[in-house]
C-alpha cells in the first residue's frame, strides 16, 4: 500500500460493459479467497499497449469474442486492494460495447480463466442485477457496486459528456 511518501502503485486496466439487443449485460464472477463479485470483463494493459487494443485482446482470450466495435469511454473506477501483482489496486477505464447475444468461450481456456479467479461468466437482465442489488438477504456483489444505477441512467439517458467516476 502507498504511505505518504509515495503514491499508489495501481495497475491500468480496461473493461467493457458488455451489452447485447435486449440490454442485458456480461458479467464475469470473480472468486477470491475471501468474497465473490460479479464484475465486467476485461484486464489489465500491458506496457505501451493501448485501452483499444487492451480490451481486443482481452475479449478474444476470455470471452472469444472477436468482432466488436468499441463505444465510448463511459465510467472510470479505481479500487485499492492489495493484488498479487504488487500493486495496490486498479484504475479501469470502462467502455460500452454492443454486441449481438453469444455464448462467450475463453480461448485461454477455464484453467487460465481460474487462475486469474473468473469462475464463471453469464448475460444478467438490469432487472435482476436491481433485484440482487436490493435483496435484503446476502444480496449479491458487483463491480462497480453502482453497476445497476449506473447502467439505468445509461440506457435512460445516454452516453455521459464525460467518463463517470464510479466509486467502488
Amino acid at each position: 500500500m502507498s504511505s505518504p511518501d509515495r503514491p499508489l502503485n495501481l495497475r491500468v486496466a480496461v473493461r467493457g460493459l458488455v451489452l447485447d439487443e435486449h440490454d442485458h449485460l456480461l458479467l464475469v464472477r470473480f472468486v477470491f479467497p475471501t468474497a465473490q463479485v460479479w464484475a465486467l470483463p476485461g484486464g489489465g494493459l500491458w506496457p505501451d499497449e493501448s485501452p483499444e487494443a487492451g480490451l481486443r485482446r482481452e475479449f478474444r482470450e476470455e470471452l472469444g469474442l472477436t468482432q466488436f466495435e468499441i463505444g465510448p469511454h463511459i465510467w472510470n473506477r479505481v479500487h485499492v486492494i492489495p493484488m498479487t501483482s504488487g500493486h495496490d489496486g486498479q484504475r479501469d477505464r470502462i467502455h460500452v460495447v454492443r454486441v449481438d447475444r453469444f455464448d462467450p468461450e475463453p480461448t485461454i481456456g477455464w484453467d487460465a480463466m481460474r487462475a486469474e479467479y473468473v469462475h464463471e461468466m453469464r448475460w444478467w437482465s438490469l432487472a435482476e442485477i436491481e433485484a440482487s442489488t436490493a435483496s435484503g438477504t446476502a444480496p449479491v456483489r458487483f463491480a462497480p457496486r453502482r453497476l445497476a444505477a449506473l447502467t439505468r441512467a445509461l440506457l435512460d439517458e445516454g452516453v455521459p459528456q464525460v467518463p463517470i467516476e464510479t466509486g467502488k
